[in-house]
């Protein structure tokens, strides 16, 4: 497992619609480990194994992340912004953010006042971002419309094998189903992998009905996070009791394969990893929702990382859920 490569993809900024970064970092990453990559008009990128196979599996997990993107300039210098994804406002007024620009970084501070957590819908028309800038002419040399904003947050290694980081949703999956691709080609996979670094999952989904029209698979993996039911907020009679530590989550869902779940689960007992179970009424809220329904239909199987704190600055995950859902999906590949 390429630590590096981990640290690389957690530290990019990309803001549903501006994951080219993310995309770099991979198809640098995968020069030599990929047979032939794919990367097209909407920066989804393909990594693919055996491209010649007849059996196509394709694995999915998604470049982006939620933030915000500036809308207006003020003629006082300050920025106005919409949302991109799911955000949750509340964890933004009083804190540092970056913004990407062209050239690189630029660095501000969502204004904030104690009267302002007293609103009882606080939301993005409320935000005002504070770059330093003396007017709107002075913070067009810094910024432009359109550009992205995440939150100013880092990387910390915690007790336990836990760590945290901003946008582990769904930087962990693309990491996850890269590092799967390399470990399938140690065991001598021969089928066809199209391990496809999707955009847009937080904003629109384009990304994964797109690559899957393309790609055509028989069938999907589909990777990304979950919800734990082992903190605060969280109520495991709703989707079940997921732990951080206790390895990948198979979802029992409508939409998903109830034949390959078993044969997920059966790969995890031959390699000695332990699987959990979450619960799902209807569709998954995830990319294999459209891959499902692409094509004449793609039979999907979804595996995800158990997760704490899902949308907010502090995600939190544990390194060996990690390991093992990379162990269990090659191990998958290779035996399909």
């Amino acid at each position: 497992m390429n630590q590096d490569f981990l640290q690389e993809l957690l530290n990019a900024v990309s803001v549903s619609g501006y994951e080219e970064l993310v995309q770099d970092i991979v198809e640098k990453e995968m020069q030599g480990q990929a047979d032939q990559m794919i990367r097209d008009e909407m920066e989804n990128l393909i990594c693919v194994l055996n491209p010649e196979s007849n059996k196509k599996i394709m694995l999915s997990a998604h470049a982006d992340e939620i933030g915000l993107m500036i809308s207006n300039i003020t003629e006082e210098g300050t920025l106005q912004v919409i949302d991109r994804g799911g955000i949750v406002p509340g964890t933004y007024p009083g804190q540092q953010v970056k913004i990407k620009n062209k050239r690189g970084m630029v660095y501000g501070v969502v204004e904030a006042y104690r009267e302002l957590f007293d609103k009882e819908k606080l939301g993005t028309k409320d935000f005002v971002i504070d770059i330093g800038a003396k007017d709107r002419e002075d913070a067009l040399n810094y910024v432009e419309l359109g550009d992205p904003i995440v939150l100013d947050t880092h990387i910390r290694a915690m007790a336990n094998n836990k760590f945290s980081a901003r946008a582990l949703d769904d930087r962990l999956g693309v990491f996850i189903i890269m590092e799967a691709l390399k470990r399938a080609r140690e065991l001598g996979c021969e089928s066809g992998v199209w391990a496809a670094s999707t955009v847009g999952e937080e904003t629109t989904k384009t990304g994964a009905y797109w690559t899957s029209q393309r790609i055509k698979p028989d069938l999907a993996v589909v990777v990304d996070v979950t919800y734990t039911s082992d903190c605060l907020g969280m109520n495991p009679a709703e989707m079940g009791t997921v732990k951080l530590g206790n390895g990948p989550v198979l979802c029992n869902s409508p939409i998903v394969v109830k034949g390959l779940n078993a044969r997920m689960e059966e790969c995890a007992k031959k390699a000695g990893i332990p699987v959990q179970r979450e619960a799902a009424s209807r569709l998954s809220y995830t990319d294999g929702d459209k891959i499902h329904f692409s094509n004449e239909g793609v039979p999907m199987v979804l595996v995800s990382i158990p997760l704490r704190y899902m949308h907010m600055p502090c995600e939190t995950a544990d390194i060996k859920d990690v390991e093992n859902c990379i162990e269990l999906i090659a191990q998958f590949l290779s035996q399909y």
